[in-house]
């Protein structure tokens, strides 16, 4: 069952139009100024904004390791970079539910090491979170950030293979990775994650418009490296069947994020529910690219609750959030 929340005016109806995709009218200057989130902030302005989610994550983050309930630096691979970091929660148990995250910055920065957001909140309800590093560009090209998400997936599903379940959450470009795992061919790979559900936050997940924006010069060098690496494309072109079900799929984009990031958000979930996954969509009230996170760091948010991460995500399905309108 798909469900979507709508403010009044927003349309969420229809099927996905690739040729008439409004980006392709754009000049590379609008472009540029729709695939900069810092440039549709409400409170701050840009460079404060940046400047305060990086001053966030850091404090969060000592905040996190300072329990001492923490594995850091754990290699879930052979390079340099493939590191992750395991938030346990006070009492430890096989069962226990992990929550994986995949950190933004247009596969161009961010680290694990500032990205802690939701760890006190989730680990204090029992909840294990793991942050996953991977090599960011120009390093690390997008397929090999692609390899290296499904690597850090498997090396939490064989080193706790009693998990309650796991559910990955991505933000920004972080949702995209997240995104392409339901593509993975897990029979190839010799292990099948126990995979609940996807927490997709303000994501990219068409990646031909980037290709035209001062973005994309460490990224794409051809459309086939951006068709390849979009989620969307790909489960609009060959749709692969959900492998369990059950796994649900939270597709979310703040309010003030930019038309583009709503359209892509949209037209994902679309897709989505076109091919038989249990898809969710939310506009968050009242929030910014940036400000989604932020508010991870609350115990009492409604994104950080037990029953969202581990529990089949029922609320999109009882709950009244924001003044939204269930239809």
């Amino acid at each position: 069952m798909c469900v979507w929340w709508y403010k009044a005016g927003m349309d969420v109806s229809g099927g996905n139009h690739r040729h008439e995709a409004p980006w392709k009218r754009m000049s590379k200057e609008e472009l540029d100024n729709q695939y900069s989130p810092s440039r549709w902030v409400v409170r701050l302005g840009a460079e404060e904004a940046m400047r305060t989610y990086s001053q966030i994550g850091n404090e969060v983050t000592k905040r996190a390791r300072a329990t001492g309930r923490s594995l850091l630096n754990v290699p879930y691979g052979d390079g340099d970079g493939e590191k992750l970091d395991i938030y346990l929660p006070e009492a430890v148990s096989e069962a226990m539910p992990f929550l994986v995250f995949f950190h933004g910055g247009y596969w161009q920065s961010g680290s694990k090491d500032t990205s802690a957001f939701m760890v006190n909140p989730l680990t204090a309800q029992g909840v294990a979170v793991v942050i996953v590093a991977y090599d960011i560009a120009p390093k690390g090209t997008l397929d090999q950030m692609v390899d290296q998400v499904t690597q850090s997936i498997m090396f939490v599903q064989k080193q706790y293979p009693g998990n309650q379940g796991i559910y990955l959450c991505g933000h920004s470009a972080g949702a995209h990775l997240a995104a392409m795992m339901l593509l993975a061919d897990w029979t190839k790979h010799g292990v099948t994650p126990n995979l609940k559900g996807f927490f997709l936050l303000s994501g990219v997940y068409d990646l031909e418009p980037i290709m035209h924006t001062s973005e994309n010069a460490p990224l794409l060098p051809a459309l086939e490296d951006a068709q390849r690496n979009s989620p969307l494309w790909q489960l609009e072109t060959a749709p692969t069947q959900p492998a369990d079900p059950a796994c649900r799929i939270l597709v979310t984009v703040g309010q003030h994020d930019s038309p583009e990031f709503h359209r892509q958000s949209r037209e994902f979930y679309q897709t989505l529910c076109q091919g038989g996954w249990k898809a969710s969509f939310e506009e968050l009230h009242d929030m910014d690219h940036f400000e989604i996170l932020w508010n991870l760091t609350q115990e009492d948010y409604v994104l950080t609750q037990p029953q969202v991460i581990c529990r089949g995500w029922s609320w999109a399905h009882q709950w009244d959030l924001h003044g939204a309108r269930q239809v």
